[in-house]
């Protein structure tokens, strides 16, 4: 009975670290420095839209008047 007990023990040791250390382990946040940035959270691209619709609005106000 009291092998059954140390190795039922080692096996969740061994699960425990395997989860904890494997290679499955997903990086830690701020690792990767080289991220994908999405275009919403992209200071340059929102600030060329903002540009492209200001310069859009400002060429059809001048030729209203």
């Amino acid at each position: 009975m009291i092998y059954l007990l140390a190795l039922i023990a080692i096996v969740v040791v061994a699960v425990l670290c395997w989860k904890a250390f494997g290679p499955g382990r997903p990086p830690a946040p701020g690792a990767g420095r080289n991220r994908v940035v999405g275009p919403d959270d992209d200071p340059e691209f929102l600030w060329r839209i903002s540009r492209q619709r200001n310069h859009r609005d400002g060429d059809s106000e001048s030729t209203e008047s």
